[in-house]
């Protein structure tokens, strides 16, 4: 008996610590967590607008981000994210507690975060 494909393995571009842009909306930050596949809730995908809207199946990253106006976290999917060339650190507030300081493009984590 033939066992149905298995869905594609989808392997993440970017890991903790990565600095990134976001491909439309243009703000920056550095993962601090990866899903391998969208692991938010239905509101929150819901909420995207239909045509922008990623797929599941794809690795989604958790971002302390900046925009020119503030600091919050955010969730993007890997099709929406390109890496920053910038050079520069993000500025913001929690990134101390859990990164050693902006080294060489990219930030380590805390060795008390590593698991």
């Amino acid at each position: 008996m033939a066992h149905p494909p298995m869905p594609p393995i989808r392997h993440a571009r970017f890991s903790i610590g990565d600095v990134v842009r976001h491909r439309l909306f243009g703000f920056r930050g550095v993962i601090f967590d990866v899903d391998p596949v969208f692991a938010n809730s239905e509101e929150w995908y819901q909420s995207i607008p239909e045509d922008a809207r990623p797929t599941k199946d794809q690795p989604f990253y958790h971002l302390l981000a900046e925009n020119a106006d503030s600091s919050y976290v955010a969730y993007v999917s890997q099709q929406n994210l390109e890496t920053d060339e910038s050079e520069e650190p993000i500025d913001h507030p929690a990134i101390n507690g859990l990164f050693e300081p902006f080294d060489k493009g990219r930030y380590a984590l805390r060795r008390e975060h590593r698991h």
